[in-house]
């Protein structure tokens, strides 16, 4: 295996020039840098990334903690900041934290182990503990997707409330009076901001915001079936449902074809995140679609600033991003589905 010392020989450089052009510590002339580039490729040198660490104090790697990647949004969202941290040079560690208190410590504590050199979050239910670690070990972190009180870090999110909103919004100008809501458990900022969209919407109109009309379940396809059947149960007069996830949407479909209704026609459905999965329902999901690559971009661009200026003020990182309704079939508008009857409200 080449070295550096055998870069420097075919290069006619010394060891140490050949280190300058590597970490970019200090001006090379553009011919000699050639020279070293060249001899780089020529040999298949590749530095060896412990060493390097060592010498900068950096790992070039980034831990980023989901609730869990096999969610589609979670899926869709860590490959878009996976492909922009690849892009500035960096690698991602993952870690499914399960909404679990135990378990995201355990990986706070991983990542730090393997000294990253920051790291992305979406926190659980109570992320205290993580939080105060790293104020401990002093390792930049931002928080994504959601927000939790008491904790001071720089933050991603979308504009949860008025994406919620334009959603329900939706539904009434397509005829719909008896909206339900299906949203996440309280304890996630995002699910609760969701629900706050519904119900703020409806009151402006005029129209109840039923409490039998709100059920607080997982982000799940599971969880989206069974909320629905209860809703249904508890009222079968529902004409539309705001679904909080796609994933919920997909178990609102199901469940709405196991009562013999149809999706679109006797219940409409507005859902929220816009994955790849919502254009491959029967029928397609109308649905509110966060910027992915936007999210990425943003919240990898702040914690790299973070990482080269640790001592940004924290209150003015905050970015809240816009969410776009795509229009398909199940909200009454699309092919598969016909006006619905106007009633008034129950």
């Amino acid at each position: 295996m080449a070295g550096r010392v055998d870069v420097a020989r075919l290069a006619g450089v010394s060891p140490a020039v050949v280190s300058y052009v590597l970490n970019g510590s200090h001006p090379v002339a553009a011919g000699t840098r050639e020279r070293v580039v060249a001899a780089i490729d020529e040999l298949g040198y590749r530095p060896n990334a412990l060493a390097r660490s060592l010498a900068t104090a950096r790992t070039h790697t980034l831990g980023l903690l989901l609730p869990e990647s096999a969610n589609p949004y979670f899926a869709r969202l860590s490959s878009a900041i996976e492909d922009a941290a690849f892009d500035a040079g960096f690698a991602v560690l993952l870690g499914n934290g399960s909404d679990n208190a135990a378990r995201e410590l355990g990986y706070i504590r991983a990542f730090l182990d393997r000294r990253v050199d920051g790291i992305i979050a979406v926190p659980g239910g109570e992320f205290l503990e993580g939080w105060r670690e790293l104020e401990s070990a002093r390792v930049p972190a931002v928080s994504l997707d959601r927000l939790q009180q008491g904790i001071n870090l720089p933050s991603v999110v979308v504009d949860n409330t008025g994406g919620a909103s334009a959603a329900t919004a939706h539904l009434i100008d397509h005829g719909r009076t008896r909206i339900a809501c299906i949203t996440g458990i309280a304890e996630v900022s995002s699910a609760q901001e969701r629900m706050l969209g519904w119900r703020e919407t409806l009151v402006a109109a005029g129209l109840p915001a039923a409490e039998h009309r709100l059920a607080r379940a997982d982000f799940s396809v599971e969880a989206g079936h069974s909320a629905t059947l209860a809703l249904l149960a508890r009222d079968p007069e529902i004409d539309a449902i705001f679904a909080g996830s796609d994933t919920q949407a997909v178990g609102v479909l199901r469940a709405l074809a196991d009562l013999g209704l149809r999706a679109g026609q006797d219940v409409a459905i507005v859902s929220f995140d816009g994955t790849p999965l919502s254009d491959y329902t029967t029928p397609r999901l109308t649905t509110m679609a966060q910027p992915y690559a936007e999210i990425a971009t943003e919240v990898v661009r702040m914690l790299l600033n973070l990482i080269e200026d640790p001592h940004q003020e924290r209150s003015a990182l905050h970015r809240v991003l816009h969410t776009t309704l795509i229009p398909r079939d199940t909200c009454g508008c699309g092919p598969a589905a016909s006006a619905p009857q106007h009633a008034p409200p129950a």
